[in-house]
């Protein structure tokens, strides 16, 4: 996939820059054509002549020196793609302000190819709020940010800041930026997680579910290109949307909303979300009291997302919902997929081992409206949300 690509790769100040040796002599094997600029101080981490022996191209520090003069926008023009592995806080800091006091910003000043970055920093330096609105910053002028990992850190912490490894680099951006795929471009909604439908405001009713399908295949989607919106139920844990807008939202009638808001505008919509069929008609002011021995709540019930977009769906959209039964499972599938007006329906049995609301895994059945009936094994949700995606892919974008 990377044959003949142009990377233009850039390494900061940071004890994570000796893994850009091995990134350098990965990318030329893969067979992208790379060159290296250094800061200043990444000098003090990794050698110059490493660099350029294995790229097969001069590394370059200086805008000029006694012999030559670096043209900037020439370099900035040339590449694929821009990537700074490591990025270390000081260059991040300089390129969310415009700052160019060397080579490598001018460079990312100039460059009309896409840059991506690859942090690497102390776990207290990543966490700084100051970091984190450098982030948005750069990511709001279109940047990438791979995500960093956690582990061992160079403090001789174990925490989030390590820079992603370089085989995790590499794929990211190919899958990122040269996998061709007729959803590039294309505005997709997905749904994900619980909603939790409030009793008073201590207690509600809600699900199991985790989000785990749902946000997997928002990921997928957007490794094939997409241009995601996730709109996300309360799912407990953080959720790193790295590319993906997010809009989160806790109740059925919020979700309600939002799919509303974003659908009108979208090519494809997936609704895997495990949304309250019933919400309590009263919400109390004030904590309920255990003053009784019963307690009846009398619930309404809530406005159905998957239906109402399938009948203001148009002809060009695709929408796909999920059905996740305990019983009459393909029957109830199958009545879905007709009476919500969707293009697909992914079917979800309880009674599958490793099936279901928690699980790492899932085991599916999707259906058609025309017909079709895929069947696929157990698998990890993330081979399950590429099942789907390629699943729509060929029955709807080939």
């Amino acid at each position: 996939m990377l044959q003949g690509k142009k990377i233009l790769l850039g390494i900061t100040g940071s004890i994570a820059a000796y893994k850009a040796v091995y990134l350098v002599r990965s990318l030329v094997k893969a067979g992208a054509e790379v060159k290296v600029i250094l800061t200043p101080s990444a000098k003090d981490f990794v050698s110059t002549l490493t660099l350029s022996t294995l790229s097969r191209n001069p590394v370059l520090v200086d805008l000029y020196d006694e012999q030559s003069w670096s043209n900037h926008v020439m370099l900035g023009r040339w590449a694929d793609v821009m990537l700074l592995a490591p990025l270390s806080c000081n260059t991040l800091g300089k390129m969310a302000h415009g700052l160019c006091d060397n080579l490598l910003l001018a460079v990312y000043l100039s460059a009309t190819c896409p840059v991506v970055v690859a942090p690497a920093m102390d776990e207290d330096m990543w966490h700084h709020p100051a970091t984190k609105n450098n982030l948005q910053l750069i990511t709001s002028f279109g940047n990438t940010v791979i995500p960093v990992g956690k582990g061992e850190l160079a403090s001789g912490l174990f925490g989030d800041g390590r820079m992603a490894e370089p085989e995790e680099i590499i794929q990211f951006i190919t899958e990122r930026f040269f996998l061709t795929s007729p959803l590039a471009g294309k505005k997709v909604l997905v749904t994900a997680g619980p909603t939790y439908e409030a009793i008073d405001p201590v207690r509600f009713i809600g699900n199991h579910s985790s989000g785990k399908m749902g946000i997997a295949i928002a990921k997928e989607l957007y490794k094939r290109g997409a241009d995601v919106t996730l709109v996300l139920g309360p799912i407990g844990i953080p959720f790193s949307a790295n590319g993906i807008k997010l809009v989160n939202v806790t109740s059925a009638a919020e979700m309600y909303n939002a799919c509303h808001e974003v659908f009108d505008k979208a090519d494809l919509a997936i609704l895997s979300a495990a949304v309250a069929d019933y919400t309590p008609s009263v919400k109390a002011d004030q904590k309920i009291k255990k003053k009784e021995s019963t307690l009846t709540l009398e619930l309404t019930k809530t406005k159905d997302i998957l239906k109402s977009l399938g009948e203001k769906k148009k002809a060009e959209q695709v929408l796909v919902g999920f059905a996740l039964e305990t019983n009459d499972e393909e029957k109830n599938a199958l009545t879905k997929l007709k009476e919500k007006n969707a293009d697909l329906i992914v079917l979800n049995s309880m009674n599958h081992k490793g099936a279901g609301f928690k699980h790492d895994t899932n085991r599916i059945t999707i259906f058609g409206n025309k017909g079709e009936e895929l069947r696929f094994d157990t698998k990890s949700k993330d081979e399950v949300a590429k099942d789907i995606v390629d699943t729509i892919i060929k029955t709807h974008y080939a």
